[in-house]
């Protein structure tokens, strides 16, 4: 359907310009001495309205002929062609309501058709406009596509980095979690059994969210505990887990194995530096629309730095940045032998999506 058309209030703001014209037409006769006031409004009013119509017509030429695309020669002639038969149309329209008008306007016939080239004239340029606006309109639609292809394709490339990004997470956190089995079975070889089946109790969960872009803080907690459950086999007493967690944060959804690194992070460079008093706290809250996540960890500084290509802190800040831009971020740094990964995200409380 004609875009004009197919809405009431830019139908009503297209007749309202066309009247305007139509006003603009009779004044410029009457004051010429052509026509009357009242005889000009009565015949040339339901003509240029007819004629407002006729002009939709001009919608399916700009479309067959679209500028930039079309030849220039082909799109001359269009739109010199299409002008001129529509003001001989209105011209023709005019002349047979005039000679009906006569009855009541006496001579407005014959005055009206001196006025023939001028009315021509006038139908010409208002054709004319038509097309203009019509080339308009299709230049905001084609626009406004164009948005629309860009904000898809936007959304294309986020979902396939975040996926990219999560699929580093598992490789990463089996092979800390394998070289923590190996560490422990020249200690304890039943324990490190045990810890195979916490390991593959985990896994197991990590797989029934792994489809998800989107899980609840709660569930998050619960995966970073299994994790934690998993390296208590082979720290023992050295490793001690708190928490400070608001209870009204558990509802809100963060993207899953968001604390996945940050957890292993303290795991792997706090815990295992220090051979007792270590801790893992994990606290949240939520306020003024940010909910706020924060992995601490006391270390031994020093202790040798352990060979590390910062994977764990840059998915975290990539994943931030590829799902809520500069809404979100992570600020990691060490401070008086405790090291502190504090995250700040939008507090989004929809449902999980799958």
């Amino acid at each position: 359907m004609h875009p004009i058309l197919a809405a009431r209030g830019r139908l009503a703001l297209y007749l309202t310009a066309w009247m305007a014209m139509a006003a603009l037409c009779v004044s410029i006769l009457a004051l010429a001495g052509v026509v009357g006031w009242v005889e000009g409004a009565a015949v040339l009013g339901p003509v240029y309205f007819v004629y407002s119509f006729a002009c939709l017509s001009t919608w399916y030429l700009c479309r067959a002929f679209p500028l930039g695309v079309a030849r220039l020669s082909i799109l001359v002639v269009a739109l010199a062609a299409a002008p001129a038969a529509l003001s001989a149309l209105c011209v023709a329209i005019l002349s047979a309501h005039a000679a009906f008008a006569a009855r009541w306007f006496p001579g407005v016939d014959e005055r009206l058709a001196h006025a023939g080239p001028a009315l021509f004239g006038g139908g010409f340029f208002l054709a004319l406009l038509a097309i203009a606006l019509h080339y308009v309109v299709l230049a905001f639609e084609a626009s406004r596509e164009a948005e629309k292809r860009e904000a898809v394709a936007r959304l294309a490339a986020r979902d396939a980095e975040l996926r990219a990004l999560k699929a580093q997470v598992n490789p990463h956190f089996l092979f800390n979690s394998l070289h923590s089995i190996s560490a422990l079975t020249s200690i304890d070889p039943a324990e490190a059994r045990q810890m195979c089946i916490l390991l593959a109790d985990f896994l197991r969960l990590t797989l029934a969210v792994g489809d998800k872009t989107s899980i609840r803080l709660g569930e998050e907690l619960a995966l970073a505990r299994n994790y934690l459950a998993v390296e208590k086999i082979r720290f023992r007493a050295r490793l001690r887990v708190e928490e400070d967690l608001a209870p009204e944060c558990d509802n809100f959804v963060v993207p899953p194995l968001l604390l996945q690194p940050l957890v292993e992070n303290a795991v792997r460079h706090g815990v295992a530096t220090l051979s007792e008093g270590a801790f893992v706290r994990i606290s949240a809250r939520c306020a003024s629309g940010a909910l706020r996540l924060v992995v601490e960890n006391n270390f031994d500084p020093e202790a040798p730095p352990r060979r590390s290509g910062g994977l764990g802190l840059k998915n975290v800040r990539e994943r931030l940045r590829a799902r809520h831009g500069a809404q979100a971020r992570l600020d990691a740094a060490p401070r008086g032998g405790v090291f502190r990964a504090a995250l700040e995200l939008p507090a989004e409380t929809e449902e999980p999506s799958k």
